[in-house]
């Protein structure tokens, strides 16, 4: 009977232990979803309600889905989207195809000093995103260094107006953008890219298969699913791109223009000044976001069913 009480006893305790755990877990699993609710799931639940109003100052007034009919006529939004597909388009595809190469000439075991010129590489991702603007500034300034070697190169007679000229000055912010991003994709390539077998290599060299029909035929189909990753991060990257035109447009940003005749202006700073620049109109401002949200969630779609099995 005693032992009885006893197995009792330390089932009760044992009950009321596990209850003491399962209270404490829940407090601390509230907190975090309180906090997930207030910064998270209202903001966007508010913001979507805000893009079916004409919000000026603390007046709204319902227009239900006149904000998202307006997007098709207002000049300064078409602009800003074809500026971000022209980032896009260009600049994703270049960088990512760079990454991938350096990533695959950098994890071939015969290249002295890899962990050099990883680190290099890298390290632009983590600059100071001021201190890498003013420096691409200068460089890129009409009297700059790029401008003087390109001249002492005799690549170009006269100085590029790299700052002024609406063309060439998405070149700089494209060049800038590759800079930045290539190590930090390549960093992704390159974890890939560890975990591929070397034997895989070894027996396709001794089929005689060269360098390039290895890059081709083993490395980019065992990445894809990083590839695909690095795509989507890389596509929502640009559509909110608004760090580099920024700071890196003549002048900066005013009220009337981003950059020689606004070929900078993206849809993240035309959300700006939407919101801060112009008369602030946080309803409109809030349908040029879920615009984003919508081409990113399209866009997305379609690379998963792109790189997905055709079978």
């Amino acid at each position: 009977m005693v032992n009885l009480t006893n197995i009792s006893v330390k089932k009760r305790k044992k009950s009321t232990f596990a209850k003491q755990q399962n209270k404490y877990g829940w407090i601390f699993t509230s907190i975090s979803i309180i906090l997930f609710i207030v910064f998270l799931f209202y903001p966007i639940i508010y913001s979507l309600y805000l893009s079916t109003t004409s919000t000026k100052g603390v007046v709204g007034k319902f227009v239900g889905l006149g904000n998202y009919v307006r997007l098709f006529n207002d000049d300064m939004f078409l602009m800003a989207l074809k500026n971000t597909f022209e980032f896009l388009i260009v600049q994703v595809p270049i960088m990512l195809l760079l990454a991938l190469v350096l990533a695959a000439i950098l994890n071939d075991k015969k290249t002295r000093f890899r962990g050099v010129f990883r680190t290099g590489i890298f390290l632009p991702s983590v600059t100071s995103l001021v201190a890498y603007a003013t420096l691409f500034k200068m460089m890129f300034n009409t009297d700059g260094f790029i401008n003087a070697g390109l001249m002492h190169l005799g690549i170009i007679s006269k100085p590029i107006p790299w700052l002024m000229d609406p063309f060439w000055a998405k070149v700089m912010i494209i060049i800038a953008m590759t800079w930045r991003w290539t190590g930090y994709n390549m960093v992704f390539y390159l974890s890939g890219l560890q975990n591929i077998s070397d034997d895989i290599y070894e027996a396709a060299e001794i089929d005689g298969a060269s360098k390039i029909k290895q890059f081709f035929l083993i490395t980019i189909p065992l990445l894809k699913p990083i590839i695909v990753f690095t795509t989507i991060m890389s596509t929502i990257g640009t559509l909110q791109l608004f760090d580099e035109p920024m700071n890196l447009s003549a002048g900066g940003v005013t009220a009337s223009s981003v950059g020689p005749g606004n070929s900078l202006l993206t849809l993240s700073v035309y959300i700006y000044n939407l919101a801060f620049k112009y008369m602030p109109n946080f309803g409109y401002a809030a349908t040029v976001s879920y615009s984003i949200v919508i081409m990113a969630g399209i866009l997305t779609a379609i690379q998963f069913k792109l790189a997905g099995d055709k079978n």
